[in-house]
């Protein structure tokens, strides 16, 4: 088979705030995989949790161009040998979520059927997305809710808290928009950027706020305390950053409510479908998540929404150059089409 790999960079129409820091632009990887006249597509984008080992562009771009050439001589239907050799040379999880995608695409696109079809699952069971809107003022954070609300039927909104002028301005971003958006379901994400006293103290001001759960309040080398957090917190408690793949579900499971897979940090598909299992035998809900993907990526995911109690695919759409398109919006939710394969389309459409 063929690798091809090309960057396109996408920018963001608002940037986005987290308590790590702020993104307005990354440039991310578009891989076509080629056997018998049909292609495959598949999108690596950068993301950094743990500062010592990033995923950044160049880093991906290194692990690829010395990958494909051990790659070539598998045909796309030889999956468990290249899952075999990816897992024998560590490569990066969003280089191994760029090969699985286009090996989906492809064998989609072989057999004449969406995945969804393939995987016998059903879109009437896709719940809707969240909106994202990041760290900012009370005054901007209504600002980008209308903003979306221009764009789609907004279901749930999800609050980037964490804020490093500390709670009291998180208190007052969750104010604003509870008083434009009364009855919308909210959830908040503090990506890590609170403290074991000020999580149990946001949770229960957070609870009078009608928030369905709390997403990564801890840092990760906090994680010991995630058992007893949940124990005195009265909203569920979500990971992210603590949880990039099926591994690492033994060990929250009994510690946390829910985990947010995302198909950067899983590594694919294949992966997901694994984590998904391990998440639901070990009674914890499942959200999707994104980093700054496009509809490429996001639309992968969308093939397995039918499995996700929540839905946070929004990246694209806060993009001003998504060069892609494919699964569709309708009443809210990010329903994958019927075109074979992916379903993703340069955009043209």
């Amino acid at each position: 088979m063929k690798l091809t790999v090309e960057t396109f960079t996408v920018h963001k129409k608002f940037a986005l705030k987290i308590s790590r820091g702020t993104t307005a632009q990354t440039t991310n990887i578009w891989l076509r995989i080629s056997e018998d006249n049909i292609e495959g597509w598949g999108e690596a984008s950068p993301f950094s949790i743990d500062k010592t080992k990033p995923k950044n562009t160049d880093s991906l771009l290194t692990a690829f161009g010395q990958l494909i050439p051990q790659l070539e001589q598998f045909h796309p239907l030889q999956r468990q040998a290249i899952a075999t050799k990816l897992q024998r040379l560590k490569i990066p999880s969003p280089v191994q979520a760029a090969i699985d995608m286009a090996l989906y695409d492809w064998l989609g696109k072989k057999a004449g059927l969406p995945l969804w079809q393939i995987w016998g699952l059903n879109r009437d069971r896709i719940v809707p997305i969240s909106v994202t809107i990041g760290i900012s003022s009370p005054e901007d954070a209504v600002k980008r809710l209308q903003a979306w609300q221009d764009t789609l039927d907004v279901h749930m909104i999800k609050l980037k808290l964490g804020s490093p002028s500390g709670i009291k301005a998180d208190r007052a971003m969750v104010e604003a928009i509870r008083a434009v958006a009364p009855t919308t379901k909210l959830m908040v994400d503090a990506n890590g950027g609170w403290s074991f006293e000020a999580t149990i103290e946001m949770s229960r001001w957070l609870a009078s706020q009608e928030v369905e759960y709390i997403e990564q309040p801890l840092a990760v080398a906090d994680d010991h305390q995630l058992k007893d957090l949940s124990k005195r917190s009265p909203l569920p408690i979500f990971v992210d950053e603590s949880c990039f793949n099926s591994t690492d579900i033994p060990r929250l499971a009994g510690t946390v409510a829910g985990v947010n897979l995302k198909i950067m940090k899983t590594g694919g598909l294949s992966e997901a479908i694994q984590a998904i299992q391990i998440a639901r035998a070990c009674k914890l809900k499942i959200m999707f998540g994104c980093y700054s993907d496009s509809s490429l990526a996001n639309t992968a995911m969308a093939h397995l929404a039918p499995y996700a109690d929540y839905l946070d695919l929004d990246s694209h759409l806060n993009l001003t150059d998504d060069p892609f398109c494919g699964a569709t919006i309708e009443a809210g939710r990010l329903l994958p089409n019927h075109q074979p394969g992916l379903g993703v389309d340069r955009r043209s459409c």
